[in-house]
């Protein structure tokens, strides 16, 4: 059951398009209050983490018809750049499994630019394995040690909140730029 919790609360806050927490958060606080098992923490932070990323960028797709034309055209061309050739793919995937940048924005920009939504996804998930291990097992050695109640009372943080609005705030701003207009003179010289 409480298996059933972690996966519903992992998912819902994943649906979330700004303001969630972090979801290696949830799985520390639950590997610090609780006895579930590790590896199943990380899976189904994994699994849920995804599913939930995947249905907001599904859901933000749906929002591009109502775009202008021009933000449409803006947008296709940023999608043009980004994937046009291999080694510009890989850059590409690479950012979405590193990136720094809170995943919900990065999730809604990819769906605005029309991106391959499932490898993005499986991209998301191996990164993820990573980092959710890392947390999980990190939260296992604190909690050996007695120092969670230090960690837990440092994860309310006005600053992780700031960085989600600034975040929402340039994915605005990146689609008002006329990219097009900024890159493409640049295009016509290299053809």
């Amino acid at each position: 059951m409480r298996y059933l919790l972690l996966a519903i609360v992992v998912l819902a806050i994943n649906l979330m398009p700004f303001l969630a927490p972090p979801t290696w958060m949830v799985l520390v606080f639950y590997k610090l209050n609780s006895n579930l098992n590790s590896f199943a923490l990380i899976a189904i932070g994994v699994v849920a983490a995804a599913s939930g990323r995947y249905m907001l960028a599904r859901a933000t797709r749906l929002i591009r018809h109502r775009l202008t034309p021009r933000y449409l055209a803006n947008l296709s061309y940023v999608k043009d750049r980004l994937t046009t050739g291999n080694s510009s793919r890989v850059l590409y995937f690479v950012f979405f499994i590193l990136s720094p940048l809170p995943s919900a924005q990065v999730f809604e920009a990819a769906a605005l630019v029309d991106a391959p939504l499932l490898s993005i996804t499986a991209a998301f998930m191996a990164g993820r394995i990573v980092s959710y291990s890392l947390s999980v097992f990190g939260a296992s050695t604190l909690k050996e040690h007695g120092m969670s109640s230090i960690f837990l009372s440092s994860l309310t943080s006005p600053w992780g909140i700031a960085l989600q609005l600034i975040c929402l705030v340039a994915i605005y701003a990146l689609m008002r730029v006329d990219w097009q207009g900024r890159f493409g003179h640049r295009d016509r010289e290299n053809a």
